[in-house]
């Protein structure tokens, strides 16, 4: 499998991109990992790259969007920050990815089970802990969190069902932001120039679920 090139990625329109990645999620889910020489990919971007896709993941290492979509170097332009969230040097790392480097699909990539979200719900005893930044970036979810837990409901990252909900918010929660806080990429899509979508992924069976 050959890296991308300027000439192939030009080619690629956003719904196409979108099916390269739930292909190649079947492909990580069925054990089918397509055959790459990656010391070949190595020199094929050694003069530039052309990815076609901008995803946007937690930290945790159970999520690698290289792995998890079966893609090679120079495929994907990779963020990742725990619980999947923007700010503005995201933003701009997006904006580079897609009105610079061409390309044509951004994924906000949410998954079960997250440890940053957890947080968010068990803010109280983490704040205890003392550590400044991290007390900042799970305040970051308490919007969502608000939005989802039912009157009378335990906040706590041992209630599954608010958890997830939470995650599915999150993830719709960070695709209004990007459209709103980017004047550029909400134009590009707009005009059909990309596609900006949410998945959220399935620790327990390697699955991506389209949102």
């Amino acid at each position: 499998m050959k890296a991308h090139t300027s000439e192939t990625q030009a080619t690629i329109t956003p719904e196409k991109a979108l099916e390269f990645l739930k292909e190649g999620n079947e492909r990580f889910v069925k054990n089918l990992k397509m055959n790459r020489n990656l010391l070949e990919q190595v020199n094929d971007t050694r003069e530039g790259q052309w990815p076609f896709a901008v995803i946007l993941s937690c930290i945790d290492s159970r999520t690698s969007a290289e792995l998890i979509f079966d893609q090679g170097l120079g495929d994907i332009f990779s963020i990742r920050i725990a619980g999947n969230f923007v700010n503005r040097d995201i933003l701009g790392s997006m904006e580079f990815g897609c009105k610079i480097a061409g390309s044509k699909l951004i994924v906000v990539l949410g998954h079960s089970k997250c440890g940053a979200l957890k947080g968010g719900l068990d803010a109280a005893a983490v704040q205890e802990l003392g550590m400044d930044n991290l007390n900042q970036l799970i305040y970051h979810f308490d919007s969502c969190i608000q939005e989802v837990i039912h009157e009378g409901e335990e906040r706590s990252s041992k209630n599954e069902n608010l958890l997830e909900r939470l995650n599915i918010c999150n993830i719709r929660r960070t695709i209004e932001d990007i459209r709103n806080q980017s004047h550029t990429l909400k134009t590009m899509e707009e005009k059909g120039e990309i596609k900006i979508v949410g998945a959220n992924y399935c620790v327990e069976s390697g699955t991506v679920n389209w949102i």
